[in-house]
């Protein structure tokens, strides 16, 4: 019987995907400062997202992917990234804590937000009609896992015309929730 070498490897505590087929984008801040309710000057690398996926989008097929959240704070405002609900509401997610320490900003379709702590080994079932965002509210890369199905698409744009209920900020080291 033949054996072969794994073509993606995803180094769980101290790396990320690599190998054959993966996509991997990086976010600026210039790119996402409309998230913050006050602008940083500078333009530092927000988060880092990698991703895999073998097939086609179509029912069945998984994505697998890592976002690495970086400790970035606008004027004591957590980074966060961008959020989304999926365009297939019957297509759930899970995501895992891998590093680092953060939140799990949850929205249902009538914008009503919670959260979970999102930490090394926690685990998250994210339903297909909730938006979900990642907020790091430590002071290290927040690493998260995920697993989704390919169909599932990405709806960013129903962020932008509602956003996720509160802000989270970092204050003294504690964590502080304003409503928006």
């Amino acid at each position: 019987m033949k054996v072969i070498e794994p073509s993606v490897i995803h180094h769980i505590q101290n790396g990320v995907l690599e190998g054959k087929d993966i996509e991997s984008y990086t976010k600026r801040y210039h790119e996402v400062n409309y998230l913050y309710e006050k602008q940083r000057e500078d333009d530092p690398i927000v988060y880092e997202v990698y991703s895999y996926s073998k097939g086609k989008d179509i029912l069945g097929n998984l994505n697998w992917g890592l976002t690495v959240l970086k400790p970035v704070y606008s004027h004591n405002e957590c980074n966060m990234t961008k959020g989304h609900f999926h365009v297939n509401k019957d297509c759930a997610e899970i995501y895992f804590g891998i590093a680092g320490v953060g939140l799990l900003l949850l929205m249902d379709e009538d914008g009503h937000t919670w959260a979970e702590k999102v930490y090394e080994g926690s685990l998250h079932h994210i339903d297909g009609t909730i938006a979900h965002r990642l907020v790091n509210t430590g002071d290290e890369d927040l690493k998260v896992g995920a697993c989704w199905p390919t169909s599932a698409g990405h709806d960013y744009h129903a962020i932008e015309k509602r956003e996720f209920g509160y802000r989270v900020y970092k204050r003294n080291g504690q964590i502080e929730f304003e409503k928006r």
